[in-house]
């Protein structure tokens, strides 16, 4: 099997039809299963590298290119974006490999007569690397700063003006660079399963390869490195851990989790911040935990199950409609809400190319419509964590002050819960933007309402 054309098919797949990279990438790799360890990371490594490059690569394409990136049939730009990233970033293949291959794939899809371009392309490339890792074909950082940074780091012009307007230059370029760099996966242990039962399962996840590091703002939090496949580890299957940012984690801890309490999730999927909750209510109260779609909720009872969790009640339920049986009967209602998802882009990166100018504009109106709905169930005294994953001021801190203004509710602080957390100086008032390149986490934003007697 070749495995840069199994990349090419994908390449031309996620562009033709749109699917989501997460999901080709894993059905694929699965489908192949029986390739060697070394041969699915480098096809997961190029697949991916290409979609987080892909304005970068397509940018030193049109520098050495007659053809304009837009302007080339789809296979010939797919198969000479993942050529140029294996150039550029991939270390260990030499470049005549490179193009050979490129020239042989494009021989073997029936485009002979692009043989010749192909190959002139990708040479000219090569021999100018060091060039362009130096920077001399990209925009000036000082005469057109949106530019050189959407080039440098791939993504749109209108997210970098974003950040740039709200964090200026220097927060900006951390925020990019922490994106595009490698991201272990985070895994939350029940924190039932302490001392000598999760040393077991951690050597064992070490004899499997797995790199571990204690996460340093949650004692049951780890990052792991180097693994293959989540569902392969030491305890996946007996529920001993989920996958979960840390940041996600805070929501639980943010929101005072009581025992006996009765905890609403309106948008829960895929079940993390649900089932963290019902291991903090230890076998009292009780969580509803929803979502949009059977699609949805399948993907928490799948989890619920496998992490042996009771107390939970997964259902099918729109955040927009009112439910009257619920009015006013909350302890805690978590409103994580759909986002543009900004934060998690270095895990994400489809979703850079797929926003639009309207889907911005448009989800501060959700926004605004679950709130309008979800805050009567929370009892007087009760609390709202509203969280999502963006890093965005007109979804997050706009969003808090518009809550604040119209409805009863008063800011709670959160400080003490966030101590461990650098740049923390908001958490007083009662919320938190976390930054890639400044916190340990993805980019996300929460903040606790408690509500108040009208």
């Amino acid at each position: 099997m070749n495995t840069r054309e199994l990349v090419l098919d994908m390449l031309l797949e996620m562009e033709r039809q749109g699917t989501y990279s997460n999901i080709l990438i894993k059905n694929v790799l699965d489908k192949h299963d029986y390739l060697p360890v070394r041969e699915k990371a480098f096809i997961k490594r190029l697949t991916e590298g290409v979609l987080e490059r892909r304005l970068q690569l397509d940018y030193v394409l049109d520098a050495f290119s007659k053809t304009p990136v837009q302007k080339m049939k789809p296979l010939i730009r797919s198969l000479l974006r993942m050529s140029v990233y294996q150039l550029l970033f991939m270390d260990g293949i030499p470049d005549s490999a490179v193009c050979n291959e490129a020239v042989k794939l494009a021989s073997k899809r029936r485009f002979q007569s692009l043989k010749g371009f192909v190959n002139g392309v990708l040479r000219s490339i090569a021999r100018n690397k060091k060039e362009i890792a130096e920077g001399r074909f990209y925009p000036d950082p000082v005469q057109s700063p949106v530019s050189y940074l959407s080039v440098l780091y791939s993504m749109p012009e209108q997210l970098v003006e974003i950040w740039l307007k709200r964090y200026g230059m220097e927060r900006t370029e951390r925020i990019l660079q922490d994106l595009l760099r490698i991201h272990p996966v985070t895994i939350r242990f029940r924190e039932s399963l302490e001392g000598e039962e999760r040393e077991r399962l951690l050597e064992e996840m070490a004899a499997q390869g797995v790199a571990i590091q204690l996460h340093p703002y949650l004692p049951y939090a780890y990052n792991l490195t180097h693994l293959e496949g989540v569902r392969r580890l030491a305890g996946f299957a007996e529920g001993a851990f989920m996958v979960q940012d840390v940041s996600s984690m805070f929501c639980v801890e943010c929101a005072g989790i009581q025992e006996g309490n009765l905890v609403v999730d309106v948008c829960a999927a895929p079940g993390g911040k649900s089932i963290h909750v019902a291991e903090k209510l230890r076998g009292t109260g009780q969580v509803l935990s929803r979502d949009i779609s059977e699609e949805k909720t399948r993907l928490i009872e799948e989890n619920a199950e496998r992490m042996c969790c009771s107390h939970l009640q997964v259902q099918v339920f729109d955040a927009r409609v009112f439910d009257q049986s619920l009015e006013e009967k909350a302890d805690v209602v978590l409103a994580d809400l759909p986002c543009s998802g900004l934060g998690v882009l270095g895990k994400k990166r489809d979703i850079r190319y797929q926003l639009t100018e309207q889907m911005l504009e448009e989800l501060p109106a959700l926004q605004k419509t679950i709130l309008d709905t979800v805050w009567k169930y929370v009892k007087v005294g009760g609390i709202l964590l509203y969280s999502t994953c963006t890093i965005r001021e007109e979804e997050n801190e706009d969003i808090r002050h518009w809550f604040l203004e119209n409805y009863p509710f008063e800011a709670v602080e959160i400080d003490q819960v966030l101590s461990q957390i650098p740049e923390r100086q908001t958490a007083q008032e009662g919320y938190l933007q976390f930054l890639p390149g400044t916190h340990e986490t993805d980019g996300f934003f929460l903040a606790k309402f408690r509500r108040i007697k009208e």
